[in-house]
């Protein structure tokens, strides 16, 4: 199974940007966490993170046919972009939604996510460990279309 693991704006400033909300990891540690959690689930994971929205929709739409899940942290554009709503709807790829933070718990405007509709799980508010949880549920849904 091929993931592709898709990371929004500013996710490449993790350990810099407000520590207090998403803790002291780097961009790279999150990476390593997913790399070892890909290998005990005997899946491949690849990565892309963009600051840009036309980007994102991009590389979208370039993993159709060629990867079996996505997982995706929009991050600022989870409340702003149909663009990217739409590039996960027209890809028909199983994708789960991820936030290092309980945005459920945040600011009002956070509480929108234009992503979720297109998407078969959200979690939020675990971390790190929310991108292994996530890859989980795709192994786990995937299993599921196999019976």
């Amino acid at each position: 199974m091929k993931i592709l693991v898709i990371n929004g704006p500013n996710i490449n400033m993790l350990g810099i940007r407000e520590p207090e909300i998403y803790g002291k990891g780097t961009y790279r540690d999150l990476i390593s966490v997913v790399e070892s959690a890909a290998a005990r689930l005997g899946v491949t994971a690849a990565f892309f993170q963009s600051n840009h929205e036309g980007a994102i929709v991009d590389v979208i739409q370039e993993a159709y046919g060629n990867y079996d899940g996505i997982v995706i942290n929009p991050a600022a554009y989870t409340h702003t972009s149909v663009a990217i709503l739409d590039a996960l709807k027209s890809v028909g790829i199983p994708t789960v939604e991820v936030h290092i933070s309980d945005v459920s718990e945040r600011e009002d405007f956070r509480q929108v996510s234009y992503v979720r509709t297109a998407c078969i799980k959200t979690i939020m508010g675990e971390g790190f460990a929310g991108y292994i949880h996530a890859m989980e549920v795709l192994c786990e849904e995937r299993k599921e279309e196999e019976d």
